[in-house]
């Protein structure tokens, strides 16, 4: 099988750093329940919005994502079965292309750069699965789409959900 996966909420853990990087530099204790369903720009005050986008074209927003729980096992053990390619679209942001190249080089070294999309638009991608928490991203992809479960999707619907690595892992290994 060809695997197509997301960086963003589904190996990164960019949701957490929003929220982090508010709290600390804006002296706030916004908490990811206050968020639940929404994305983090929508939970905050109106004057805080402009800071919440632009903290993703500082250096070292990207760099410093913490891993989701179990990727790295997971997507190792795909990767010994499977095509897996990691697709991420890394263009919208200043510093996201490299910081997230830097990243994937060590958090996940086993993939290598050739397996590595860091793109625009996903509807490009064919293969057999894509694993994104972006409904749009999986509503154009012509296969088996997977949607990793986030703070901001858990009220989207009409697709195969997983919560967790450990799930992806039942499913594909």
């Amino acid at each position: 099988m060809t695997i197509f996966v997301d960086m963003d909420e589904v190996i990164a853990d960019t949701y957490m750093a929003h929220i982090d990087w508010y709290n600390r530099d804006l002296q706030q204790c916004l908490t990811l329940e206050e968020c639940m369903g929404k994305e983090v720009w929508q939970s905050i005050p109106e004057e805080h919005v402009d800071y919440l986008r632009d903290q993703t074209n500082q250096d070292g927003f990207f760099r410093e994502l913490a891993v989701i729980p179990d990727s790295q096992e997971v997507l190792r053990a795909l990767h010994e079965k499977h095509d897996v390619y990691i697709a991420s679209a890394a263009m919208q942001f200043k510093n996201s292309l490299r910081e997230k190249a830097d990243w994937l080089d060590e958090h996940f070294p086993f993939i290598p750069w050739q397996n590595r999309i860091l793109c625009g638009h996903k509807h490009i991608l064919k293969g057999d699965i894509l694993i994104d928490d972006r409904a749009y991203n999986l509503e154009a992809f012509d296969g088996r789409g997977i949607q990793f479960t986030s703070p901001h999707n858990i009220h989207t619907s009409g697709f195969e959900r997983v919560t967790s690595w450990k799930e992806i892992g039942e499913k594909l290994l």
